[in-house]
């Protein structure tokens, strides 16, 4: 007997070093939106500027309207809130310089982390 439905994961993060997880079943040819509102965390995924949460699957960004196949990972991610090149920068300058290493030699004049 054939199974007419897929089973997928919905992960998010509300925050760091929190994982929140859920398999739900769904008919097949779901789409990435049908997933996330079978998870029932609509109301707590935060918004992008556009209205819609940051979606991705396996990784890989996903449009909401995007097929599952069964076994898939939905992922939502939540907005950045720190450039990441900027926080490398602040990260290097409270460390201190290294005397070994990629940072052994920099140039005359250059930036924190270059």
């Amino acid at each position: 007997m054939m199974q007419t439905g897929i089973r997928v994961t919905v992960v998010f993060s509300p925050r760091a070093r929190v994982v929140q997880e859920v398999e739900v079943r769904l008919p097949a040819g779901a789409t990435v939106a049908q997933a996330v509102a079978a998870s029932g965390w609509m109301e707590q995924v935060g918004k992008t500027a556009e209205g819609a949460p940051l979606l991705g699957v396996w990784g890989a960004k996903a449009s909401p309207a995007q097929v599952l196949r069964d076994h898939d990972r939905v992922e939502i991610h939540r907005p950045l809130t720190v450039d990441p090149k900027v926080a490398r920068r602040a990260r290097f300058v409270r460390q201190g310089a290294r005397t070994a290493g990629l940072f052994a030699r920099t140039r005359p004049g250059s930036k924190a982390g270059y």
